[in-house]
């Protein structure tokens, strides 16, 4: 059971990971379709740039055991942002949501302590 656990940890890791690569690269290359999403947020090229490097910054320690927790945490903040950004906007916020969700799931997965720390209650 355990090992299946941490099989299905690491399988949603690529999935994210291979997510969060493509979204970073389109920003960071400034890909033309990117690059209109973000001018119709009202941010400028340079910007949005920084914010992919931000993205992969935080992938990376996702993804590096020893610094999963705070890229989770990254992350987390990093789709929270988006979720806001894309409400402010009047833009869908479906597939966000559901990225933020499966972030969790997987950290809970990953990184039991993470999941004991913020969900079981524990007795004084």
């Amino acid at each position: 059971m355990l090992k299946a656990i941490k099989i299905t940890g690491w399988a949603l890791t690529i999935i994210l990971a291979l997510l969060f690569t493509m979204s970073a690269f389109m920003k960071i290359t400034l890909h033309e379709t990117a690059l209109a999403q973000a001018s119709s947020f009202g941010i400028d090229a340079a910007t949005y740039r920084f914010i992919g490097v931000i993205e992969i910054i935080s992938l990376i320690l996702f993804i590096i055991p020893r610094t999963g927790v705070l890229g989770t945490m990254l992350l987390v903040a990093y789709m929270g942002g988006a979720i806001v950004t894309h409400l402010q906007h009047q833009q869908p916020v479906a597939m966000a949501i559901a990225i933020e969700t499966l972030l969790w799931v997987t950290a809970f997965l990953r990184f039991p302590e993470l999941k004991q720390r913020l969900i079981t209650a524990r007795s004084l």
